[in-house]
């Protein structure tokens, strides 16, 4: 019989009962975390200059500890809502190329030799990214920018929301 066959052992009963069988939950895959960076340092980078900031106190914060640095690009996600003007909270990937230009900037950096790090992209609310990269590495600290603006000041920041929410310990570099 093509398709859903059963298999049968040699007296003919089922080997397995498949109508009883609860599904498994679909859980989302990422990469296995390199071991090198277990307990390193993450940090936020976007290019801004308190991001910079934040980068060189990272840097220096790895080397002390002899840990590694992971630095988080959070690409831009917009709500459906905004191009389409429907009703139903859909998130649309915006193609972001800027991680690949952070990338080779960093690579060209000279002051990242001193550290091992590596460069995570990802997608979506920058709190939440953050904490869940800090999570998969057991990261020791988060190191972020302050923003400073009228933006900041009315939405609240990334830094503010992060350090109330998160589970390890958030710096904040002005």
């Amino acid at each position: 019989m093509a398709g859903y066959e059963h298999p049968e052992s040699a007296d003919g009963k089922p080997l397995a009962d498949f109508t009883a069988a609860e599904p498994t939950p679909a859980t989302e895959t990422r990469h296995a975390c390199d071991p090198a960076f277990q307990h390193g340092v993450v940090v936020g980078f976007d290019g801004s200059v308190s991001s910079e900031r934040a980068l060189a106190y990272g840097i220096g914060m790895a080397r002390r500890a002899r840990s590694g640095l992971i630095i988080v690009h959070v690409a831009n996600r917009l709500p459906a809502t905004v191009w389409a003007g429907c009703e139903p909270p859909v998130f649309v990937d915006v193609p972001d190329h800027r991680t690949e230009v952070l990338g080779l900037e960093l690579a060209c950096a000279d002051y990242l030799g001193e550290v091992s790090w590596i460069l995570v992209e990802r997608g979506g609310d920058i709190c939440h990214e953050l904490e869940e990269v800090g999570r998969e590495y057991s990261a020791d600290a988060i190191v972020v920018g302050g923003t400073h603006g009228l933006i900041g000041k009315i939405f609240g920041s990334v830094a503010g929301r992060l350090a109330r929410r998160a589970q390890r310990p958030v710096i904040v570099i002005p």
